[in-house]
């Protein structure tokens, strides 16, 4: 019972094979129409503008005969409906007033609702065309679902449906993608598009969630349609939380109607297990290069703030420390200031194995930063005897002193060399709270916390496979790229305990906290979204099918509430970080309490 229990309301827009004036045709291609959505399980089904009589009819819609065929027409998709489990938005002409409105109706069970005046038009309905500005009607409908849901023509409803008569154009398609993205982003709403001359969009809360255009090849002989079932979690959640509830004044004296969510075990809509990263590999590197250039803009603005001689990090061989010494080199070249004021410090440990440090040292050097080893193991065996710690017993004491004192050395340096620290952490680590408090976990700027783990991974990948040919103070490009690249496929470790006697890594964050991979969905689904934990898991499943069984998921999925409740102490005093993207835990932007209980979200799963 998917959408009835995840919100989940199955939509379809259709173009359909009409006739100009040709009610008869128009009426026997709109009930196909309505007997496939129906076997396909939709819930709510746009029809094109103006189905029964076609937008082109110039002045024989004055004619009286047109008329009242209209109307036969709808009665008969009334009937078509009567004991359907499906809702249908149907445009259509009516006489009011003395003038002649353009109307939308909704048509379900059997019974015709109130029309809904878009505007009045003169004579030829083809020069109709709605925009921003006439996209305006007289009132919305509210649908009886666990919660009220408008739907109608207007900005302010849950469900906005926009009919458009226009002819097609060059640029079209991709001035009316940018309408529906910014229009439902702005709104948080869902859009169903629905234009004359064949395109169909179906947004959500910014996203393009499923498109269909006149020249695409996948029509049949009824025409085209998308089916795409739209999150009204989502969009309610994101309203929620941008405050944009417009007053409900404006909604008085309006019949409810009640949407049917057909049971079923087939989501309509892509679930992507990667859902920060777009589908496509051109996609994902133009987000990386954005999210590149954010952070470096980012960085370059705090340390000319701070009016910072040096910038100071350590470098481990590992992902995020890559990506911060990356953008921290493009961030000196974008103030001008000389790449040797950037201060890359590699700090053997008890775990570091000859991988690592080989891939910390030839990134240093390729890229003409000032390097420097300074090895922890002396400090830290003093440290053990300090505390009495006996250094063979590999505890959380073991571990978290060697974190400290590299964080020690870097602020100690930072203040020698008139400096500031750029912290590594990424955003997966800082939900998860995988972090030594007052270690790693502090620095004067978090030049990655706004990036989760596997975006990371992508954004070095595109940098060496399409950057580092296209900049010229890359002192070895060849030698940096075969680092990256070596970087990308090691296994993600905080190398601190020590290595096997082949001297292979012995430690793997994986292992432990759970696949990166499915803690980015969480993220994504949880914090972006809103999702409940039974969503979360129910996404998951459909996302990962075939690659995480639901055992799996489920005990990787309880790890992270209990790691996302109980680490926010550590997030509440976190430093500054890049905001890049909508997720962002720093405490400038995320609050909740350090002891907020996190039990009945696991317990929800159940």
């Amino acid at each position: 019972m998917i959408k009835n229990d995840f919100n989940y309301l199955r939509t379809s827009c259709c173009s359909l094979s009409l006739g100009k004036a040709n009610v008869t045709h128009n009426v026997e291609e709109i009930l196909k129409a309505v007997k496939a959505a129906v076997e396909n399980g939709v819930s709510l089904l746009v029809l094109p503008p103006m189905a029964i009589t076609s937008p082109f009819c110039g002045n024989l819609f004055f004619q009286n005969h047109l008329y009242n065929m209209q109307y036969a027409g709808i009665k008969s998709i009334a009937d078509a409906t009567r004991d359907k489990d499906i809702t249908v938005m149907l445009n259509y002409y009516e006489k009011s007033g003395g003038k002649y409105i353009n109307s939308l109706c909704v048509i379900q069970n059997g019974k015709i609702s109130d029309s809904i005046s878009i505007r009045d038009f003169d004579a030829d309905l083809s020069e109709y065309f709605v925009d921003s500005d006439h996209n305006r009607c007289h009132k919305s409908r509210f649908i009886d679902f666990d919660r009220d849901i408008s739907i109608g023509m207007n900005d302010d409803c849950d469900i906005q449906v926009i009919f458009d008569t226009a002819p097609y154009k060059i640029g079209k398609k991709d001035y009316y993608e940018s309408l529906a993205k910014i229009k439902s982003g702005e709104n948080c709403n869902v859009i169903l598009f629905s234009g004359s001359d064949g395109i169909l969009i179906i947004a959500g809360a910014g996203e393009i969630l499923s498109s269909a255009y006149p020249f695409d090849e996948n029509a049949d002989d009824n025409g085209r349609k998308i089916v795409y079932d739209v999150d009204l979690d989502l969009t309610a959640y994101k309203k929620a939380k941008n405050r944009a509830m417009k007053p409900t004044e404006s909604y008085n004296d309006i019949e409810i109607l009640q949407l049917a969510f057909p049971d079923g075990d087939k989501l309509y809509r892509k679930i992507s297990q990667s859902p920060f990263l777009p589908d496509s590999q051109e996609k994902s590197y133009r987000n990386c290069e954005e999210i590149f250039n954010i952070q470096v803009q980012k960085l370059a603005e705090r340390i000319a703030y701070t009016n910072s001689k040096t910038s100071v990090l350590g470098i481990s061989g590992g992902l995020d420390s890559t990506l911060a010494l990356l953008t921290t080199v493009y961030a000196h070249d974008k103030l001008r200031k000389p790449l040797t004021d950037v201060i890359a410090i590699t700090m053997p440990g008890f775990g570091t194995t000859d991988r690592t440090y080989q891939n910390a040292l030839q990134m240093m050097n390729s890229l003409g930063v000032t390097s420097r080893e300074i090895s922890i193991v002396n400090a830290v065996k003093q440290h053990f005897s300090d505390i009495d710690h006996p250094a063979d017993v590999h505890d959380i004491t073991y571990e978290n002193a060697q974190a400290r004192e590299r964080t020690q050395i870097l602020m100690d340096v930072a203040n020698r060399e008139r400096g500031i620290v750029i912290g590594t952490g990424d955003l997966s680590e800082i939900a998860l709270g995988w972090c030594t408090y007052n270690g790693d976990h502090m620095s004067m700027y978090g030049s990655n916390a706004g990036v989760p783990k596997t975006v990371i991974q992508e954004v070095i990948r595109w940098f060496a496979e399409e950057k580092i040919s296209k900049s010229e103070f890359i002192q070895d490009s060849k030698v940096l790229k075969k680092a990256l690249l070596d970087i990308l496929s090691t296994p993600i470790s905080p190398e601190l305990l020590p290595p096997d006697s082949q001297g292979n890594m012995n430690q793997k964050t994986e292992d432990k906290v759970g696949p990166y991979a499915l803690h980015d969905f969480f993220i994504y689904h949880t914090i972006r979204n809103g999702a409940t934990p039974r969503k979360v898991l129910f996404l998951a499943k459909i996302a990962f099918d075939g690659i995480f069984d639901e055992d799996t998921i489920r005990k990787w999925l309880k790890i992270f509430y209990k790691r996302f409740f109980g680490q926010q102490f550590k997030r509440t005093c976190s430093p500054d970080s890049t905001a890049v993207g909508s997720v962002d835990l720093s405490n400038a932007n995320w609050t909740m309490a350090s002891d907020t209980f996190g039990d009945e979200w696991i317990d929800e799963m159940e």
